[in-house]
């Protein structure tokens, strides 16, 4: 039988699309902008630590709204929201970084709102025979803007002189967003159904007998990798080449390799294949990272970057599916989905900011690249770890 995906799963990957693209064209570069108004990993640690917060807690708290109101108005908040913060950005200027928590914050909300509504219409709009298709979708989307935003930026940003690219850039980001307000208007209203529990994650992951906690702690494991990688690698390309062209190129390389990857899992990758597949892709992705230990250059995050967005579909997607999966195990579990999304991002929250603290103290005493290297390899081992959590359910993953 043809697996396909249904007009509203359509649509939900447009609205994610430009939703991606907004970020892919700014997000790459808002940190070396503020990298160069103030060069402190510190300042940047500090940053991303307030957007997690406030992701975190806006899961928590909007979960209500999204159960028993209206899941789209959260979704179309959070990228109305999300254009407001570059907008706050431009008009700051140089001196945004002496607004790094409220602008995180703000941010943090955004994406909070954002994500959640995604998560939960995602969810209700796909089942389990089409939920690989719809990632492998996802993934190719996201490649595609990585590929497209990145690289146009640093090419704008490069030609331009002072910070007028970066305006330029912040300003076509609003716009996207703000197309993306407008598709969101032709996704079908939800219904909604039941009251929200606010003690719910914590009562599935205090059950012994939960299989959210072995879930749980895949994804804390997830969180800790991705908290520091999510800005130190794009950092870290500019720190070594202070070129924005060469980290738009990096991006494009990169996004080019995970596109093919992702499609290629989309089409193949299978549940039954889900265990090998992630203890693969976590393998490789510690695995690529030792090239660094050698020397931090163009070329050797070059190398891993390629390694992490080939590898990347196969650890990544048996973690979202599972988790997914398991929402729909049964018929309580269904009617608790904006729950269990919620205990899903808040096990993903406290893995990024128990790695972003590591990194935090790791550099507040200016650390040698010698040490920010071997903490990448120390971070980037844990993976691995959520896969010995995991292993078991993703080989009986209704258990």
């Amino acid at each position: 039988m043809k697996i396909s995906l249904g007009r509203q799963s359509i649509l939900l990957l447009g609205v994610n699309g430009l939703f991606v693209l907004a970020g892919a064209l700014s997000g790459t570069f808002l940190n070396v902008y503020l990298w160069k108004s103030r060069p402190e990993y510190a300042m940047l640690g500090w940053f991303t630590i307030s957007q997690q917060i406030a992701l975190g807690l806006t899961f928590w708290l909007a979960g209500k709204w999204v159960k028993e109101h209206n899941k789209m108005s959260a979704l179309r908040l959070g990228t109305a929201l999300s254009g407001i913060f570059y907008m706050l950005v431009l008009w700051a200027g140089p001196k945004a970084v002496d607004w790094i928590w409220p602008l995180g914050i703000l941010f943090g909300c955004a994406l909070g709102l954002f994500w959640i509504a995604f998560n939960v219409v995602y969810f209700e709009v796909t089942d389990r025979e089409n939920r690989d298709l719809f990632n492998g979708w996802v993934g190719l989307l996201g490649s595609m803007t990585g590929i497209i935003g990145p690289w146009f930026s640093g090419l704008i940003i490069s030609r331009m002189v002072d910070n007028s690219g970066y305006r330029l850039i912040f300003t076509v980001s609003l716009v996207i967003y703000v197309i993306a307000v407008v598709f969101s208007f032709f996704l079908k209203k939800r219904e909604v159904s039941g009251t929200y529990r606010w003690s719910e994650p914590w009562r599935q992951l205090s059950a012994r007998d939960s299989a959210w906690r072995p879930l749980g702690m895949g994804l804390f494991a997830q969180g800790v990798r991705e908290g520091v990688f999510a800005f130190l690698i794009a950092l870290l390309v500019y720190v070594a080449t202070k070129q924005e062209y060469k980290l738009g190129q990096f991006s494009l390389i990169t996004s080019a390799v995970a596109l093919m990857s992702y499609w290629a899992a989309g089409k193949w990758f299978k549940p039954q294949y889900r265990s090998r597949g992630m203890l693969t892709g976590a393998l490789l992705l510690f695995i690529v990272l030792i090239p660094l230990l050698w020397k931090v250059s163009y070329g050797t995050l070059l190398i891993m970057g390629i390694g992490s967005a080939l590898s990347m579909p196969l650890y990544i997607l048996p973690m979202i599916s599972a988790g997914f999966d398991l929402m729909g195990a049964s018929g309580e579990n269904v009617e608790k989905r904006v729950e269990l999304v919620v205990l899903r991002e808040l096990c993903l929250m406290v893995g990024r900011l128990f790695g972003l603290a590591v990194f935090i103290v790791t550099v507040m005493n200016g650390p040698s690249l010698q040490t920010l290297t071997w903490l990448i390899v120390a971070l980037g081992a844990f993976p691995l770890i959520g896969w010995i959590f995991m292993r078991n359910m993703l080989v009986h993953p209704d258990q």
